[in-house]
């Protein structure tokens, strides 16, 4: 399903705000893989409203495993 302005542009925002939240801990392209990696587990769900919050969730559950992971 192809992403609608609106969505694109709110995962752009996403990826914004944890590129903000995480710089001291992951790089800009690990940050963008997370979101773009969960962001694809909802690709073929019909409601699309609440993708963007998901996708957050799901990409800082990641980042913050690795972080925890790495120390």
């Amino acid at each position: 399903m192809a992403m609608d302005a609106r969505e694109e542009e709110a995962i752009q925002a996403v990826v914004e705000r944890l590129t903000d939240a995480y710089i001291t801990t992951h790089t800009p392209k690990e940050i963008e893989g997370a979101v773009t990696e969960a962001h694809a587990a909802f690709k073929d769900r019909p409601v699309r409203d609440f993708v963007p919050v998901l996708v957050e969730r799901k990409a800082r559950a990641t980042l913050d495993h690795e972080a925890s992971t790495r120390q």
